[in-house]
C-alpha cells in the first residue's frame, strides 16, 4: 500500500484540492468507492457525502453534493457540483440549514419544493459529517 497518487477536486468555483494523498473513499451513487496508488482505470458518479482522504498519514475531509470521479494514471480526478473542506465548515450554520430544510419537510404544504428540501438536508448532513470527522 506504499506511495502516493494525485487527487484533485474540483467545482464551479475553481480548484479545491490538489494534493498527493495515500487513500480515498468516495461517497459513490452506489455506495463508497476506494482508491489506492495504482488503481484501475475507472469513472463513476458520486452522490452527496463527505470524501474522506488520508495526506501524509493525516485524515482529512471534504462535503460535496454530487459529481464525478475519472481515476487514471495514478490520478482522481473528482468533478463535483460543490466541495467544501471539513476544516472551513461552519458547523453551526450546517446544523442550522439541516433544520430548516427537516422543518420544511415536516409542513408538506404544496407550496414546498421537496426535492429541493431533500437536497438541502442531505447536503447539510453531508456537511455536518465533514466538520464533525475533522479530528480523526
Amino acid at each position: 500500500m506504499a506511495g502516493t497518487f494525485t487527487f484533485h477536486v474540483v467545482s464551479p468555483e475553481g480548484n479545491v484540492l490538489k494534493e498527493e494523498i495515500e487513500f480515498v473513499i468516495l461517497p459513490g451513487v452506489n455506495g463508497e468507492l476506494g482508491i489506492l496508488p495504482n488503481h484501475a482505470p475507472l469513472i463513476a458518479a458520486l452522490d452527496t457525502g463527505v470524501i474522506r482522504y488520508t495526506i501524509e498519514g493525516k485524515k482529512k475531509n471534504l462535503a460535496i453534493s454530487g459529481g464525478f470521479v475519472e481515476v487514471s494514471e495514478n490520478k482522481a480526478t473528482v468533478l463535483a457540483d460543490t466541495a467544501e473542506s471539513g476544516e472551513l465548515i461552519d458547523l453551526q450554520r450546517a446544523q442550522a440549514a439541516k433544520e430548516r430544510a427537516e422543518k420544511r419537510l415536516a409542513q408538506r404544504s404544496p407550496d414546498i419544493d421537496i426535492k429541493r428540501a431533500e437536497f438541502a438536508l442531505h447536503r447539510a448532513i453531508a456537511r455536518i459529517n465533514a466538520a464533525d470527522r475533522k479530528n480523526d
